[in-house]
């Protein structure tokens, strides 16, 4: 297990209250952040998809500024790293009914950058076709929640060193997202990307790339698709706030290559 650096409501320690709703249901919101050079990389957006996921799930927000000083506190002195933020509902009793009054458990915890993101993003990686579907649920689309079953059971699928991540669709067979990632593809000379508005995550680079194609004027469309649909892709790309922008070179499950487009390296910088 990596050695991390942990604060619990302000505190260095590393125990939870075992009647946690975090541990007891899910009952939370995450975030994970990228330290790059000593920032962290899309601090406020973040945090505005915080503060959306507590008003959706009813958990008090916490302060903005005091979130940040235990960032900062956290990662003094780190350069290329990882924060991710945990947000739960605090303790409770046993039973669904949300205690009253609610007393979130806020955890920030520091980890290493994984292993050889450069590689990937300069050489591209490779992706299968998960068979685990993601439950359809307005409710929760979009939402960064703790609850992380559908996309554990599908990265069990594979074991396969070669590849780097697996692709997942909603119970009707739509594409959506990865298991840690949003998808985007190019036909065309179009931008595509799978809507979020019944599951899904709606990730903060996937927000920056739909902001700088429209900068750009470069036509963008959130659809819905069909896996076999993306052999018909110029390029295909992966996002997330940890690796940026990766190119998708290979499919063995649709038995199709790509290359490395242009566009995708316009976004990379």
């Amino acid at each position: 297990m990596e050695t991390v650096a942990v604060l619990i409501n302000g505190r260095r320690e590393q125990r939870i209250e075992v009647f946690d709703r975090g541990f007891q249901y899910g009952d939370g919101l995450f975030e994970t952040l990228l330290i790059d050079d000593r920032q962290i990389l899309f601090w406020n957006e973040h945090i505005e998809r915080l503060e959306a996921g507590c008003r959706r799930l009813g958990i008090p927000a916490p302060d903005g500024s005091l979130l940040y000083r235990e960032a900062l506190e956290l990662c003094f002195g780190a350069d290329e790293s990882v924060l991710k933020i945990i947000l739960t509902r605090g303790p409770g009793g046993r039973g669904y009914l949300s205690p009253a009054p609610v007393h979130p458990t806020r955890v920030l915890s520091l980890h290493p950058l994984p292993a050889q993101i450069e590689k990937r993003r300069q050489e591209g990686v490779r992706v299968c076709l998960c068979r685990t579907p993601l439950g359809i649920n307005p409710c929760l689309a979009g939402v960064k929640h703790c609850n992380r079953l559908e996309q554990i059971l599908a990265r069990s699928e594979w074991s396969d060193p070669e590849i780097y991540e697996g692709l997942m669709c909603d119970s009707e067979g739509w594409l959506v997202e990865g298991t840690m990632t949003n998808l985007f593809w190019v036909k065309e000379g179009h931008l595509l990307t799978p809507r979020v508005d019944r599951c899904g995550v709606a990730g903060i680079v996937r927000a920056w790339v739909l902001r700088t194609m429209h900068a750009w004027r470069i036509a963008t469309s959130e659809v819905r698709m069909r896996p076999s649909e993306l052999r018909e892709a110029g390029e295909v790309f992966l996002t997330n706030s940890v690796i940026g922008i990766v190119p998708v070179i290979g499919c063995p499950s649709l038995d199709c290559t790509w290359p490395v487009g242009d566009l995708t390296r316009r976004l990379q910088g």
